[in-house]
């Protein structure tokens, strides 16, 4: 699955996670929007999402990926179960199948994937990206990652900014959120 138009990145480091997008949507050859808001806070600002694909989608998928974190009766917030139960559902479910989208999530402990095809990822770094300049923006990361006195903002920052001079699906216009 690939979708041109976004650039969504998560990094962890020190202690703090953050996930940062591009604004860019993109029609065809033509850019509607340049200031989409591609990522949200989920259970009371405790997990950042993003995502890569169709808005309806991704609305739908932060819903669902909600409603199976507050599913646990203990109130224990696992996003790593409630990412593989929802990618079972978005794999076997009729509707949910139809979704083209890409997730990323995570919370000050883990950062996942999470893709319709049923596949749940956990980097082996503590970086992950999708979208068309997905791949641009996580190499900038790895190299940045080197430098010790980068926080997780600054390198999400930065790798997204790397990504928007050279994806035509990707601008500068970055929103980035953070926690702890």
């Amino acid at each position: 699955m690939s979708f041109k138009g976004t650039t969504v990145i998560a990094i962890r480091r020190g202690g703090k996670t953050a996930v940062a997008a591009d604004g860019q949507v993109t029609f065809g050859y033509t850019v509607l929007k340049s200031n989409a808001v591609k990522i949200r806070k989920l259970v009371n600002g405790r997990i950042l999402a993003g995502f890569a694909g169709s808005t309806s989608d991704a609305i739908t998928l932060f819903e669902k990926f909600e409603e199976k974190v507050k599913a646990r009766e203990d109130g224990i917030i696992d996003i790593k179960r409630a990412a593989v139960e929802l990618a079972k559902d978005w794999r076997s479910d009729k509707i949910l199948h139809k979704l083209e989208a890409m997730m990323l999530v995570a919370d000050s402990e883990n950062i996942l994937l999470i893709s319709g095809t049923g596949d749940v990822v956990e980097p082996e770094e503590d970086v992950i990206s999708i979208g068309s300049g997905g791949n641009y923006a996580y190499s900038a990361a790895l190299a940045y990652m080197e430098n010790k006195k980068l926080s997780a903002a600054d390198i999400a920052f930065k790798s997204l900014k790397v990504a928007a001079k050279v994806c035509i699906y990707t601008n500068s216009n970055i929103v980035l959120e953070e926690i702890s």
